[in-house]
């Protein structure tokens, strides 16, 4: 385990998050026109690139998830959800709410909604959508578009417990301060994968979850290691 030597950032709010953001993540339009070609741009192997996982992502199942930046008084945070154990897949892992498009979703920025309504309760009345991440492809089949969006007070939560076992917050200061992004090694397909995680309290934020974040620092912070 070793930690990414970077910046640190001791505190983040909405309004830091807005100011970074523009101009910076990739509008709504850009998801929603079927015209605007998509680049898969990060993946589960961004650090391991022998394993070739971005080949052939246009065919991989598109979803969508969503990145809720929880608006509060002096620091922002970001809504997690741990999944059931009962789950077919991911059973118990820490994820963004999100799933599988479907039929009834003209586009991922109605996806990352919907599914955000269906988990955890979430209504799209109290979401202010920012941009989207790169596309994100995982091990598992599947290209992801994070929608980063701010939820604003006054929203209320209700898990579905078939699917989500719990709900919970992690200060965006504490995801944003590359001190915390982790680099781990664990055997895959008789191969060692490297990963990102971010621990936090008795939480394990790893994987896609985890590398979504670090694409999210980098993005934000981008401008600062040009300089």
């Amino acid at each position: 385990m070793a930690l990414i030597e970077d910046k640190e950032v001791e505190s983040f709010t909405t309004a830091d998050l807005r100011r970074r953001a523009h101009g910076v993540l990739a509008p709504l339009k850009s998801r929603i026109s079927s015209e605007v070609e998509v680049p898969a741009g990060r993946s589960d192997f961004e650090l391991n690139p022998e394993m070739k996982i971005l080949e052939g992502a246009e065919r991989k199942q598109t979803a969508a998830v969503l990145i809720p930046v929880i608006e509060r008084e002096n620091q922002a945070s970001i809504l997690f959800t741990q999944r059931t154990d009962e789950m077919p897949t991911h059973a118990g892992q820490i994820s963004f709410p999100g799933g599988k498009m479907d039929a009834r979703d003209a586009n991922v920025v109605e996806t990352a909604l919907r599914e955000a309504h269906e988990e955890i309760g979430l209504e799209a009345e109290f979401i202010d959508t920012i941009g989207f991440l790169d596309d994100y492809v995982t091990s598992t089949g599947y290209r992801i578009s994070p929608l980063v969006a701010i939820v604003r007070q006054g929203f209320s939560i209700t898990p579905d417990q078939s699917e989500v076992a719990d709900v919970f917050e992690v200060p965006l200061s504490f995801l944003m301060n590359a001190q915390n992004h982790e680099m781990h090694t664990r055997e895959w397909r008789g191969a060692h994968r490297k990963f990102y995680a971010m621990p936090y309290e008795s939480r394990f934020i790893w994987g896609a979850t985890a590398g979504m974040l670090r694409n999210l620092y980098d993005w934000l912070y981008k401008m600062d290691s040009n300089t």
